[in-house]
C-alpha cells in the first residue's frame, strides 16, 4: 500500500473509532484502560486470541511513552538479537519499514539493516512518533475494521462499580463531548499511566518508597515515604537553524527556575540548568556538553544534542530536512518537586503546569543564555517544533510519568531477585556470575538497570545494576480481586524494582502477558489465580505463549 493509500485507511479507521464512540455502553470481553505501550500490548494479545477489546486512551495517540509522551524507546543491549516478544519485534521491523518505504533516505541508510533514523546514542531505534503512531495503529487496524476491537481516544475512567471481590463496570468520560460511557467486561485491564484504576475499582496499592524494614532491599528507604514517587518530564522536540531566532516569549517562571539549585540527598551538583549534571550512578558532577553542530567523528563525552536525536539530517537525501531533530528528556528537565502518583484531582494541574515551565525554561536558556562550546551564549536558532508533537504549544501531548501506583500483587519483585549487587550477596557469588532469580510462573523477560529519577521526597538518583530477568505471573495479579489485572507500571514491584520494569519493551511485555491471560482466562474459564497456582494450568499457558512467540527466559549474559 502507498502512502496515500495508507493515511486513506487510517483516517477512515480514525472516523470509525470516532463513531463507535459516540454510543452509550460498551460491552466486551476484556477492557484495557489506557493505551500506552502496556495498553496497547494487552489489547492486541488479546485480540489475537478472539477477545472483543474495548481500548480507551486519554489522547489521541496511542502509545504512550512511544508516542504521546515523546520517548525514544528505551532498550537492552541485546534487543536486535533476543530478549523481546515477537509482537515488539514486529514493531521494530514496522517503524524501519515505514522510513524505508515513505521517507527520502540515502541509499546507504535505506540498506543499512538496523536503521537508526534519528542515529540517537540512547537507542537503536530512535525515530519521530508519528511513524510509531501509524505503525501501531496499523497493527490495530484489522481488528477495528471487523469490529473485533472499540478504540475510544480521548477517554479517561472515571468510576468503577464493584460486587465483591469482582470490577462490574468501569465508568470512562468522553473529553472532547464531556458524555459519560460505561464499559462492562469479563476482564479489566489497569495499563493507566499512574494506575487511576486501582482506586477507583478498591484495589489495594502501594505508593512511593517502601520502608528497608518491609522489603529488606538494599536501595530501600530507612522508612515508608508513600509520596516519594520518581519526577516526572514534559518532553519536547527541536532542530537547530543558524542564523535565525526562534527564541521564545521569556517563560513567566524562568527567572526561578534559571537560579534552581536542586536540594537533593545526596546532594546535587549545583544549578539544574546547567551542562554540569549529577552523575545518576556516582553521585559526582559530569560534564556534559550541548553542541547542534556536531563535527564528524569528534567525541567530547556526552553531547546532549545526540543522545535522544529522533532524525539524523545524514540519513536522508540532501534538502528534505533542514536541520537534524533532538528529544528533550534530560536531568535538566525532570520535575520532582511534587508527587504526581498522589495528588489529587485538584492537585494534579498545578504540577504539571510547573513541569512545563520547567521545560519552556530550559529552552529558553538554550536560546539566550546557556554556555556554548565556542565561548558564547545561546543558540537562538534553536526551533522548538510543535510539528513533531503535535500540540499547540509544544510540549508532548502527555507528560512522560516514570512511576505509579502499584498493586498489592500476589507476588512482589523485590531487588533481592533482580539487583545484581544483593543477588551476589544473598548467593555467595562473584557479581560476574550471579543471574536473577528464576520465576516458575514467568510471562516474559526484560532487561534494564534499576534507574531512579530525583524523587518527590527529595531522593537523587539511585541507579544500580540490576540482571536481566523475568515477568512473574504473579506480579500481574491483584491479591483480592479477581478480574482485574495490571498492565503496565503499575505491577507489583517495589518503588526500587520498578526502576528496571518500568521502559518501553518490558512494559510493553508486562501488557501482552496481561493480555494474553485475561484472553486465556475467558477461553478456558480459569482464573489467573487458578492459572498461575496449577502447575498443568501455568504449563498450558505458557506453551501458548511460547507459541506466540513470548521469551520466557534468557540465555546466559551479564548485569546492565
Amino acid at each position: 500500500m502507498d502512502r496515500r493509500g495508507f493515511l486513506k485507511q487510517a483516517g477512515a479507521w480514525l472516523a470509525a473509532s470516532r463513531l463507535l464512540a459516540a454510543g452509550s455502553d460498551r460491552d466486551c470481553d476484556v477492557a484495557v484502560i489506557g493505551g500506552g505501550v502496556g495498553g496497547f500490548a494487552a489489547a492486541l494479545a488479546a485480540l489475537r486470541n478472539g477477545m472483543r477489546v474495548v481500548l480507551t486512551e486519554e489522547t489521541d495517540w496511542i502509545g504512550g511513552q512511544l508516542t504521546a509522551q515523546g520517548i525514544p524507546p528505551d532498550e537492552h543491549p541485546w534487543i536486535e538479537e533476543f530478549g523481546c516478544t515477537a509482537a515488539y519485534r514486529a514493531y521494530r521491523n514496522a517503524v524501519r519499514a515505514y522510513y524505508r518505504e515513505h521517507y527520502p533516505l540515502t541509499e546507504a541508510a535505506r540498506e543499512r539493516v538496523n536503521l537508526n533514523p534519528g542515529n540517537g546514542s540512547v537507542s537503536r531505534l530512535t525515530h519521530e512518533f508519528k511513524v510509531s503512531v501509524a505503525v501501531l495503529e496499523g497493527m490495530l487496524a484489522p481488528y477495528a475494521g471487523s469490529g473485533q476491537l472499540t478504540l475510544l481516544r480521548e477517554h479517561v475512567p472515571v468510576a468503577a462499580s464493584t460486587s465483591g471481590d469482582r470490577v462490574t463496570g468501569v465508568t470512562v468520560r468522553d473529553l472532547r463531548r464531556g458524555v459519560e460511557r460505561a464499559i462492562t467486561a469479563r476482564y479489566f485491564l489497569d495499563a493507566t499511566e499512574l494506575g487511576d484504576l486501582l482506586p477507583m475499582a478498591g484495589v489495594e496499592h502501594v505508593t512511593g518508597a517502601e520502608a528497608r524494614k518491609q522489603t529488606g532491599e538494599m536501595h530501600a528507604a530507612a522508612e515508608a515515604q508513600p509520596r516519594n514517587s520518581q519526577s516526572f518530564t514534559y518532553c519536547f522536540a527541536m532542530d537547530y537553524l543558524p542564523g535565525e531566532d526562534h527564541t521564545i516569549e521569556r517563560p513567566r517562571k524562568y527567572g526561578e527556575w534559571r537560579d534552581y539549585v536542586p536540594k537533593l540527598t545526596p546532594p546535587w551538583t549545583g544549578r539544574l540548568l546547567s551542562w554540569t549534571m549529577c552523575d545518576p550512578q556516582t553521585l559526582t558532577a559530569r560534564q556534559a556538553y550541548f553542541d547542534p553542530e556536531p563535527k564528524e567523528g569528534e567525541r567530547r563525552g556526552l553531547n546532549l544534542w545526540i543522545y535522544r536525536r529522533i532524525a539524523d539530517r545524514a540519513n536522508f537525501q540532501p534538502g528534505a530536512y533542514a536541520s537534524s531533530i533532538t528529544l528533550v528528556n534530560w536531568p535538566q528537565n525532570d520535575f520532582w518537586l511534587g508527587d504526581l502518583v498522589t495528588a489529587t484531582a485538584a492537585e494534579r494541574p498545578a504540577l504539571l503546569d510547573r513541569a512545563k515551565q520547567l521545560s519552556f525554561s530550559l529552552l529558553y536558556w538554550m536560546q539566550t543564555e546557556a554556555p556554548r562550546p565556542d565561548g558564547g551564549t545561546g543558540w537562538k536558532g534553536l526551533r522548538l517544533r510543535k510539528d513533531i508533537v503535535d500540540t499547540e504549544d509544544g510540549m508532548a501531548k502527555t507528560v512522560y510519568v516514570r512511576e505509579a501506583r502499584r498493586i498489592l500483587a500476589e507476588f512482589t519483585i523485590l531487588e533481592k531477585h533482580v539487583g545484581a549487587d544483593m543477588r551476589a550477596k544473598i548467593t555467595g557469588k562473584p557479581r560476574a556470575e550471579v543471574a536473577a532469580e528464576t520465576f516458575p510462573d514467568a510471562v516474559g523477560v526484560g532487561c534494564y538497570r534499576i534507574d531512579l529519577h530525583p524523587s518527590a521526597g527529595g531522593t537523587n538518583y539511585i541507579d544500580v545494576g540490576s540482571l536481566p530477568f523475568q515477568i512473574p505471573l504473579g506480579a500481574l495479579i491483584p491479591r483480592r480481586v479477581e478480574n482485574l489485572l495490571a498492565a503496565c507500571k503499575n505491577i507489583g514491584t517495589t518503588h526500587i524494582t520498578n526502576g528496571c520494569y518500568r521502559l518501553h519493551p518490558v512494559e510493553w511485555g508486562i501488557g501482552e502477558a496481561a493480555g494474553a491471560v485475561a484472553a486465556h482466562a475467558v477461553a478456558t474459564k480459569q482464573s489467573p489465580k487458578a492459572v498461575r497456582n496449577s502447575p498443568k494450568l501455568l504449563a498450558d499457558f505458557q506453551s501458548k505463549l511460547r507459541r506466540q512467540g513470548v521469551e520466557l527466559e534468557w540465555p546466559r549474559i551479564h548485569a546492565v
